[in-house]
């Protein structure tokens, strides 16, 4: 359902304000003003109206004019959501955000205006103090060694052939191979539909990523990912050997890469396969040939494996931000897990290079 903005009052012409429903209409106007235009920005129904809902839910635990929040006032709201209400660590991470971006706009556009109509400074109630940080913080997604992935996978590969039902098991392998080869998110896997695998584009191919991960509801962040990896013999033997034995759509670009069993009822063609049915693959490939991992060998932690052995490969941290799809490059530093003695073996891996050099020419 879309959101609703009511029509915004000039703020120009400061003029005290005096009675309750002033303030309140005044208030009203800058909540307005902040989503409108997060609206121009680009931000989605669903962005704006948990900003929306979570700048009112301040407004009334505040108890007064938003334009005289606290420090102190956030480390209440925030410690309420935390204890009393026994919200996740991701709600009130978000949370924190909306308050402080919305913060951020009042201190941008209209700090002048609030202090002349009403005598207040505003100040950013989301400080380096009570601002909480990322919920994945001190819980990293080590991965699985190389040798584990490789036992994983071989057996998982040669298990295909006498699986009960060889299609969806094929199916759920290669979207594996996806997340542990390129890296892909789990949305942006099921979402690729088979037009996407570009065999014509570059040395390798390219898949074209339409459903990437956007920054805060600004819409799907598209990319091309080069099958690098392995990745293109997979998608060939994907698309020669097997897709066909879902339906006859397998000619049709617009048809999903990655079907599912179940059939469309309008178009008679294969549905999009869902993200739990190859969340449910990979944990019954892990539990029966890596079952030390059952359990905690998840989608993402394969982007990490990933990453990680991209990085120790030779690639460098710039590639890789491309490859995930990272906006910053500090995000796909903590993608990366190397092991405990990579730094020294770097060291003599760049000595040696130095030595290489400088006996160059030498009789």
């Amino acid at each position: 359902m879309a959101v609703e903005l009511a029509v915004v009052r000039s703020l120009g012409g400061p003029r005290k304000l005096s009675t309750a429903e002033e303030l309140e209409d005044f208030e009203q106007e800058l909540v307005d003003q902040y989503l409108l235009a997060s609206v121009g920005a680009g931000f989605g129904d669903s962005s704006v109206g948990h900003d929306r809902s979570v700048i009112f839910e301040f407004i009334r635990f505040l108890g007064r004019p938003v334009w005289t929040a606290q420090p102190h006032d956030a480390d209440r709201f925030l410690t309420y959501q935390r204890k009393d209400l026994g919200r996740a660590r991701l709600t009130v991470q978000h949370k924190a955000w909306a308050i402080s971006h919305f913060f951020d706009f009042l201190l941008m556009r209209y700090q002048g205006d609030v202090h002349a109509l009403t005598g207040h400074v505003v100040i950013q109630p989301i400080d380096e103090y009570n601002r909480p940080a990322k919920a994945d913080y001190g819980a990293a997604r080590i991965p699985p060694s190389q040798d584990e992935i490789e036992e994983l996978f071989g057996s998982w590969r040669d298990s295909l052939a006498m699986a009960r039902k060889f299609r969806t098991a094929a199916r759920d392998y290669l979207a594996a191979s996806l997340w542990r080869r390129a890296g892909l998110r789990i949305q942006e896997t099921y979402m690729l539909d088979i037009r996407d695998w570009r065999r014509d584009l570059g040395e390798f191919g390219k898949l074209h990523v339409r459903f990437g991960k956007g920054s805060r509801g600004r819409g799907p962040k598209t990319r091309l990912v080069p099958a690098i990896n392995g990745v293109a013999e997979l998608l060939d033997w994907w698309l020669i050997d097997v897709r066909h034995q879902f339906d006859d759509d397998w000619a049709d670009p617009d048809a999903p890469l990655l079907p599912s069993e179940r059939r469309d009822t309008h178009t008679g063609g294969c549905k999009r396969v869902c993200d739990q049915a190859l969340r449910d693959g990979l944990a019954s490939a892990t539990e029966q040939w890596l079952p030390k991992w059952a359990g905690a060998l998840t989608p993402h932690v394969l982007r990490h494996f990933c990453a990680s052995s991209l990085y120790v490969r030779g690639m460098d941290l710039k590639a890789l931000q491309e490859i995930l799809g990272h906006e910053w490059l500090s995000t796909t530093t903590r993608y990366v897990h190397v092991h405990a003695d990579h730094v020294e073996r770097a060291w003599s891996a760049a000595n040696e290079r130095v030595a290489a050099r400088l006996t160059v020419g030498k009789g």
